[in-house]
């Protein structure tokens, strides 16, 4: 039997139990790989006390995961006593998250899960208990050094049925994104995209559409001069190593239904180029997938509304996409992650 799928509790104030159980209690609907939650098997018990009287939980080891998951949903306890309420993250909140991602990390690198699907955190309060990372990629990413040795160029990918985006920038201030930007990041990001939409989607030739920076891709530097010196130069260069990838193009054109149907990802210059597309077409079911990274991570593409934890009213829908993506991922591509001997 495949390995299950490691699925992180996230910011315990949040919503990542509430859409756990939802997606759990959809498991024989949807017909959804097994899957486990890392978390504090008290604290869990206590939030399906609050929402899901009647659902069954079973505190495992991983092995024991896909058997418990049929009648039960399978925790696994990451050693982290959490006392966050709904919507109030406390002193628990940020050593529970963390913990649940390197347990989840670590169980991937040892063949005890075959994906890493991660529940929302809350970054502000990460930071306030001294976590040095920007984010959930770049410590995933440490996590994949520090376990296995393998260094690793983490690219954030939304991925949707209707629209896949990459945006080469990600969380700057738009007063940032032009000196930050450059052809060699551009070039980057288009190769580790292109790889991992062959490896692990299986589209053997990635259809790259490459966005302008400027309104309408700078009207040939008549709107600014990036798309000429910037963009374009990286576009060449990545016909010149095979991918197949076109631009720049306007931006405000690239996203209607038969311009999509012309390409498999779309690589935005900033962050709301790219997110604003996806959350208008699929607000509801796009997943956050982390390319570039040797082992599998999706995750829902919202945050942990805290103003509705515990009511069980949150929408699973984009952690269930993500599930079933991760499953879908693994299964085209093993981990390959090795432990450090």
């Amino acid at each position: 039997m495949p390995a299950p799928l490691a699925l992180t509790l996230g910011e315990p104030a949040g919503i990542g139990p509430d859409i756990t159980f939802a997606a759990w209690r959809r498991r024989a609907e949807l017909r959804l790989d097994p899957f486990y939650l890392l978390a504090d098997p008290v604290f869990i018990g206590g939030r399906a006390k609050r929402i899901a009287p009647d659902l069954q939980i079973a505190v495992v080891e991983p092995a024991a995961a896909a058997e418990a998951f049929v009648h039960a949903l399978p925790v696994v306890d990451i050693g982290v006593t959490v006392s966050a309420q709904p919507g109030r993250p406390d002193q628990s909140s940020a050593p529970a998250a963390l913990a649940a991602i390197r347990r989840a990390v670590a169980d991937v690198a040892a063949g005890n899960a075959r994906a890493v699907v991660t529940n929302p955190i809350a970054k502000n309060v990460l930071y306030r208990s001294g976590f040095s990372e920007p984010g959930h990629t770049e410590y995933l990413a440490k996590l994949a050094m520090e376990t296995s040795g393998v260094a690793a160029r983490p690219v954030m990918m939304l991925w949707s049925p209707e629209l896949a985006v990459v945006p080469v920038t990600i969380h700057l201030p738009l007063r940032d994104v032009v000196r930050t930007l450059t052809a060699d990041l551009v070039v980057e990001t288009g190769r580790i995209a292109a790889a991992d939409l062959k490896a692990r989607f299986g589209i053997a030739r990635p259809r790259l559409a490459v966005a302008g920076l400027n309104p309408h891709a700078g009207e040939e530097g008549t709107l600014g001069d990036e798309d000429l010196t910037i963009v374009r130069p990286a576009v060449e260069r990545l016909n010149a190593e095979g991918i197949d990838a076109r631009g720049p193009l306007p931006a405000d054109s690239l996203f209607h239904q038969a311009a999509r149907a012309s390409y498999d990802v779309a690589l935005a210059m900033y962050h709301d180029q790219a997110l604003i597309p996806i959350k208008t077409l699929a607000f509801e079911h796009a997943v956050n997938v982390t390319l570039g990274l040797p082992f599998v991570r999706t995750s829902p593409d919202h945050g942990t509304a805290f103003d509705i934890a515990g009511t069980g009213s949150a929408n699973p829908g984009s952690l269930i996409a993500a599930i079933q993506l991760a499953a879908r991922l693994a299964g085209n591509m093993q981990p390959r992650m090795t432990l450090r001997a």
